[in-house]
Formats: C-alpha cells, structure tokens, sequence
C-alpha cells in the first residue's frame, strides 16, 4: 500500500510519496506550513488519477490541459515526470529513468498509489 510521508526539512515541510515496496515515486516542493502540504497531498490525490498524459520526448506532441504529467527528457538526457495541478502549478516531480517505458511505469504507481490518500508523518 503507497503512503505519503510528510517530513520536516531545513526549509519548510514537505512530501515523498512511497509505493508499497518503499520506493519514492514523487515528491513534493518545500511548502512553508503543514496546512500547505496537506493541500499539496489533496491535489495530488485529487488530480493524479484523472491527470493527462503529454509525452514531450515525441515531436510535434500533443499540448494537454491541465492536470497533466509531462513527460520529458532533462538535461543528463535521462526520463522524468512532473504533475501539474488544474491551474499550471507542479504538485509532484519524478525521479529520472533511464527508459521512457520505466518513466510510464512511475506515473501509473503515482496514480494508484495517490487514490489509497495514506498520509505518515515522520
């Protein structure tokens, strides 16, 4: 069962979300409240399962209203996600991947694993 972890850092609070195996799929901005990251994690939840797939890596890709996952190549030429919420904003970025099919693989655990709403804080 995925959870999202709610952590104090140096900065603010953040979140990870984690897969049942453990692994982080997504993570959050450094928010300045608990109350903001809690609102973070309701978005996630909230678009994730509904968001849209822009796969920027094709030319001439399709533009997706938001919510949305934009999939892209970064600069050390490796695969990566980010969720953009209903008014543009990021919510949640993705780890690289070394394969586009691994980087697909990531979003769907992020849009089950967000429906379960199964919040820890550390």
């Amino acid at each position: 069962m995925g959870k999202f972890v709610v952590r104090k850092v140096k900065t603010g609070i953040m979140f990870n979300l984690k897969a049942g195996n453990g692994e982080v799929i997504a993570t959050s901005e450094v928010y300045s409240s608990e109350a903001s990251c809690m609102k973070g994690i309701a978005s996630v939840v909230k678009n994730a399962p509904i968001a849209a797939l822009e796969n920027q890596t094709v030319e001439g890709f399709a533009k997706e209203k938001c919510p949305k996952f934009e999939v892209y190549v970064d600069k050390a030429g490796e695969y990566r996600y980010r969720l953009k919420a209903t008014n543009g904003q990021i919510i949640a970025v993705g780890e690289s991947y070394k394969a586009l099919s691994s980087c697909l693989n990531g979003i769907e655990s992020v849009r089950k694993n967000a429906a379960e709403n199964n919040i820890v804080k550390e």
